[in-house]
């Protein structure tokens, strides 16, 4: 019938012990380490966050900012499609009447709490205004309180493209 017998491998008490796969993942460490310490010209890191990463580009998804027109005003139109495309549910909008002629609703408030954002950019694709970005740059963002990192529409709205960019 062409059955084919494949003999299990792990079945001495060599392969049982697994001590000889430690000693020889060991043996390669050591290896490397005292390699290293001869010679630590090779060792390639980088003193973050002094010196930043050079190899971001600009399609790098990093902290949203909100757009504006050129009076300043937010392109904002609070119609909630960033936050309903959000997978992590991390986007929070109240809307308000807006009274010129660039759209019916703006919100009063826009928040987006970084710790449960999975920087996903679907946020940026449902937009139909192109009023939310992540092309900030600031790829690490960094505060000592949990509240920190719930960033409101005046923060979103200063954010601008290029500040903090390394590539810029």
């Amino acid at each position: 019938m062409g059955i084919k017998v494949v003999k299990r491998h792990g079945s001495s008490l060599k392969d049982k012990l697994y001590l000889p796969a430690i000693f020889g993942g060991m043996k390669t460490t050591f290896k490397h380490f005292s390699k290293n310490l001869k010679d630590t010209s090779k060792i390639i890191s980088m003193s973050y966050p002094e010196v930043q990463p050079a190899d971001i580009t600009d399609n790098y998804r990093g902290v949203h900012r909100l757009t504006k027109w050129d009076d300043g005003s937010e392109k904002c139109v609070a119609c909630y499609m960033c936050a309903t495309a959000c997978p992590a549910e991390c986007i929070f909008i109240e809307a308000e009447e807006r009274f010129d002629d660039k759209a019916e609703k703006r919100p009063t408030a826009f928040s987006i709490d970084l710790l449960e954002c999975v920087y996903c950019g679907y946020c940026v694709e449902a937009c139909p205004c192109d009023a939310i970005r992540m092309d900030t740059g600031i790829f690490s963002f960094v505060a000592s309180k949990r509240s920190d990192f719930l960033v409101d529409k005046e923060y979103l709205m200063n954010n601008e493209r290029g500040k903090d960019f390394p590539n810029d």
